[in-house]
């Protein structure tokens, strides 16, 4: 289950790498939503994957989950939710200041071909 949480986070970070990495705001708010996921699970899966036990340590229980990675992720997911909101509304005002939708305010080139025929 280890090699599969693994490979999962992996996938995660690199499809968040190649979106933050594309000229569009829409793309940089779904990369840095994804990023944001993929440390999550990584916090969470740093406190042991262990089906089966509770977090809270009961009378008579052998085992017991580790409590603070949970608490960790929880107060990630709020602090994600406020970094996310102020990014959309950045982009939303840089869409209406500019009138692009392009990182840098600025519409690429597009690409000169060569003239068929003739």
């Amino acid at each position: 289950m280890e090699l599969v949480m693994a490979v999962g986070i992996g996938i995660m970070t690199a499809c968040a790498v190649y979106l933050l990495l594309r000229g569009r705001t829409f793309s940089l708010v779904l990369g840095l939503s994804m990023l944001s996921t993929a440390g999550n699970l990584f916090i969470f899966s740093m406190g042991r994957l262990r089906p089966g036990v509770s977090p809270i340590v009961a009378a008579g229980t052998e085992g017991y989950a580790d409590p603070v990675p949970q608490a960790l992720v929880l107060t990630a997911i709020v602090i994600g939710f406020g970094m996310t909101g102020f990014i959309m509304a950045l982009a939303v005002r840089i869409r209406l200041q500019t009138g692009s939708d392009h990182v840098d305010g600025l519409e690429p080139m597009p690409e000169r071909r060569p003239e068929q025929g003739s």
